[in-house]
Parts: C-alpha cells; structure tokens; sequence
C-alpha cells in the first residue's frame, strides 16, 4: 500500500497539468481506486485532487515569479482553459492572485513532494475481527449531511433528535442480524473523503434480506463480504474518530486487506447516560488486497 501510494505521488508530477489516471494505476498495482484514495486521503489528511491543485500552483507560481509568459499562456500550460480560472485556482492555493505575485515575488504557500513512510508505532492496540455476512438490509431513517471529521456531527444530531423517542425503540426491536442494535450509518462516501462533502446517513438497524420492513423506512441493500471490525471503547466520540484514523495509518497497511465500496457502520455496545463515554464497534467493507 506504502509503495502504491508513492507511485501516486509519482504518477502526480509526472502527469501534473493532465487528467489522472488513477484507476488504470490502481489497476496496474492490484488494487482499487477506491482504496487508493481512501487511503491517500486518511494518510495525507488531504484529498488527492487537493493535493494535485496545491503542486499543479506550487510548480505555476514558479512560472509567474519568473516572467517569462504572460498569464494566459501559464493558465492554459497549466490546464487551465482561461486566466480567470488558473487566477482562483492561484488564489485558493496562495491567498493572492498571480498578478500579485509576478509584481511582489510573493507571498507564495509551497506544497513539498509527498513522500510516504510505513511507521506502525503500535500506539492504539487495535481490537480487531474479521467476519464474512450474507447479504443483508439496513433500515431505519436516512438524511443527507456534510462530513465532518473531528467532534459531534451537529447535521446527525439535528437528525436523530428530530425522531421521536418512540421509533428508536420501534427500531431496536426491528434487528435481527449482525450488526446488531441501533446503529450509525455512512454511505456514498466521497472516496477522498474531502470535508464538507456530502454523505447518505442513516439510523437505524440491520435484517435479514427476507424479514419483512415496514413502510416509511429508507433502506439501503448490503451485498454479500467480508467486513472487519474494530472495537473501541473511551471518550465519545473521540475513542471512535481516533480508530477510524488508525484504521488507515496502521490496521490496512499492516495487513493484507483493503476497502471496498459500501457502508461504515457503527454499532453502539454500551454508552454512559450522556454519552460522554461509549463502548463501539467500527464494521468496514473489505476485500483481500
């Protein structure tokens, strides 16, 4: 995964002002581009297509500083179709426009080469199993909100808050298969997992694919896999956020597994009265790598 992912740097400077390639290089290394920019994003704490824009202004502000072409000319070399678009481009990455800079020489925000490096320190003991599930269904009640990576989601909270205290109990007694309980699901999740992207959120419970749903609830089919999970159990949510990110900085690169599209899905076990502390397990889509 390490190598995969350096050979993504690589493929970025190589290919700078074209369209990437990345699932024909996933591909080639056997795995997914899904996986490749999961990971890309967890470990660079950036997405891929930011990462592109900050190097593709990184290596144009070089071009503008020197004053050798106009602006239209570094614009299109630099894939861009007019100067007003590689203008907020610049703008975006720098904080000031390039005209700003070819006068001033400055202020310029370098984005270095990445590099990544394998260092499994083993900090967070990962408490992990793998289970292979039939198909199965999760029902329950299903909203849109943006993705936040750090603290209580407020748009979820609005959410579930809004549901009346009956149908929590009404879903529990609903679930009928692993996971079990009430649980907290994300969906079509943006592969770059780029904050404040939007994603399918669900509360609500698993069953089987025959048992019987009734009206009013959204639900989402799960195929057939294997799926890992990871228990955890501290302050909530931060015990939780900080498996997650485990998951991608020492779980996936030290074992031979990757993500596969689908749900995440967390199963609340045990959780103190206001939620402060919780005991949680992580359930990820996986196929071998």
């Amino acid at each position: 995964m390490i190598s995969a992912l350096n050979q993504l740097v690589d493929l970025v400077e190589e290919h700078l002002v074209e369209e990437l390639d990345v699932d024909g290089l996933a591909g080639a290394l056997g795995t997914t581009e899904y996986h490749l920019r999961r990971m890309f994003s967890s470990l660079a704490g950036m997405p891929l297509s930011e990462y592109v824009r900050r190097r593709r202004m990184t290596v144009a502000a070089a071009d503008v500083v020197r004053g050798e072409e106009d602006l239209l000319g570094i614009a299109v070399r630099h894939g861009y179709g007019s100067s007003e678009a590689f203008g907020r481009a610049f703008r975006a990455v720098h904080g000031v426009g390039p005209g700003d800079v070819r006068r001033d020489g400055g202020p310029l925000r370098t984005q270095p080469q990445l590099r990544f490096r394998l260092t499994v320190e083993g900090i967070l003991p990962m408490d992990t199993r793998l289970t292979d599930r039939p198909a199965f269904r999760l029902v329950g009640h299903a909203a849109r909100v943006p993705l936040i990576h750090r603290g209580v989601n407020p748009h979820i909270q609005e959410h579930i808050t809004a549901l009346p205290q009956e149908e929590h109990g009404r879903l529990k007694a609903l679930s009928d298969t692993e996971p079990t309980g009430l649980l907290q699901v994300s969906d079509d999740l943006d592969p770059d997992g780029t904050e404040g992207s939007e994603l399918t959120y669900l509360h609500g419970v698993a069953v089987g694919r025959d048992t019987p749903v009734p009206d009013g609830l959204d639900t989402i089919e799960v195929p057939a896999g294997m799926w890992a999970v990871f228990r955890t159990s501290g302050p909530h949510p931060q015990a939780l956020q900080t498996a997650w990110a485990a998951t991608a900085t020492e779980w996936f690169p030290s074992n031979p597994w990757r993500l596969r599209p689908g749900p995440s899905v967390v199963a609340v076990l045990e959780r103190a009265d206001d939620f402060s502390t919780a005991t949680c397990e992580l359930w990820l889509p996986v196929e071998p790598g």
